[in-house]
């Protein structure tokens, strides 16, 4: 992923910023990374695998 992609974190997480998920959106799709390790492992999921895991953590 290259380094101009633009990393959002939830309004949600906590104060320091390093408890979280990031979301970038990409070209159709959506990258995924935590917040701790930014330079580490990322996902890249599609527009709707992203809407079943808000869909499933939200019942949860």
């Amino acid at each position: 992923m290259s380094d101009e992609v633009h990393w959002r974190r939830s309004s949600y997480s906590d104060t320091s910023g390093k408890e979280c998920v990031e979301l970038a959106v990409l070209h159709g799709s959506v990258g995924v990374r935590d917040s701790k390790d930014p330079e580490g492992p990322k996902l890249v999921l599609s527009r709707r695998q992203v809407g079943e895991l808000l869909r499933v953590a939200r019942n949860a």
